[in-house]
């Protein structure tokens, strides 16, 4: 739904970027810099932050299940007080993501921009690329610290352990090697696999990665059917990611994104492996049925053009039904 290209935006009418086979390519992120608890380099030498309570904003869409990620690993982490939220609306229009205060946006209280691609432009003059959320963003030197989800997640499970975070490792070192594992088969086959299957613009192309998603959800319905969590005797970065997929499964993938083969519900240890984390504390608050059908229904026009948003399910919802908003 548009990009960056040397700073200058260029909305188009595409809901995602295809390859010649119809397949759906998601883009790099563009920022990958660290949040550190001392300000020392990422695991990779990444730049480092200093974690400090008050200096960062998370820049979230309650929609998105890839910023869906950072809240919950806030909620967890007791850092509402210490990483204040941002919360943009939930439809993308031809300037991508928007700081109304429809639809329970918050607007955006730092700078009255109206578009999130402007944040990206401030933090980086003459920047190309997709805009997306999450945004961590260091309002001392006025520049995004990342926007991977997968990396922030990943980071908000130690750095502020020191400000007085809550305990809980999401990533801890015994279990790392196994993590990965998990996510390598989570992340093409389900997180991004409902993508694939929901932007496929050729039969081969969706039928190969509804398949995937299928295999997927099969695989991890047995690897619950004995134990609690994906990884080990704990929640780790492993359940987070998966969970945030699965919560929006009926509503969503099941039929805006024709994954369509079976329902969450369908798989009883999914669906208790989802309430379980939904049922943990601050967790049903980051859940918003409303904002996460209202995106995806009436952003993407050329699957759903009428942009006419479906009541249910009135079966299966993860999470409180009352669940609207996050604090912050």
């Amino acid at each position: 739904m548009g990009k960056l290209i040397d700073g200058e935006w260029h909305g188009d009418g595409a809901v995602a970027p295809t390859n010649d086979k119809g397949e759906f390519e998601r883009a790099d992120s563009g920022f990958r810099d660290w949040l550190t608890a001392d300000g020392g380099p990422g695991p990779d030498g990444q730049r480092g932050f200093k974690a400090e309570p008050g200096r960062y904003r998370l820049y979230v869409s309650l929609a998105c299940p890839w910023a869906h990620r950072t809240l919950v690993a806030r909620a967890l982490k007791g850092l509402d007080d210490m990483l204040p939220v941002i919360v943009v609306g939930p439809v993308m229009g031809e300037h991508g993501w928007s700081f109304t205060e429809a639809f329970g946006g918050t607007g955006e209280p730092l700078y009255g921009l109206n578009h999130l691609h402007q944040l990206y432009t401030r933090a980086r003059a003459g920047v190309s690329g997709k805009v997306t959320v999450p945004v961590l963003w260091d309002t001392v030197e006025q520049t995004i610290v990342s926007n991977e989800s997968a990396d922030i997640l990943r980071m908000l499970s130690n750095a502020f352990d020191d400000c007085g975070a809550a305990p809980g490792d999401f990533y801890p070192a015994e279990l790392r090697t196994e993590i990965e594992a998990v996510n390598d088969r989570v992340y093409p086959g389900l997180n991004n696999g409902v993508y694939r299957a929901g932007f496929a613009v050729k039969q081969a192309a969706y039928d190969k990665a509804v398949r995937q998603v299928f295999e997927t959800l099969d695989w991890l319905e047995e690897r619950l059917s004995g134990r609690e969590w994906l990884v080990g005797e704990q929640l780790t970065e492993a359940d987070i990611r998966a969970f945030t997929t699965l919560v929006r499964f009926d509503p969503v993938y099941h039929g805006h994104f024709k994954c369509n083969w079976r329902r969450l519900i369908d798989y009883p240890h999914l669906s208790d492996f989802a309430r379980r984390i939904a049922e943990l504390p601050g967790v049903a608050a980051t859940i918003d049925l409303d904002q996460i059908k209202t995106h995806y229904y009436r952003s993407h026009p050329d699957i759903n053009p009428s942009g006419i948003v479906p009541v249910g399910p009135a079966q299966g919802r993860i999470g409180k039904a009352d669940a609207r908003t996050i604090g912050g």
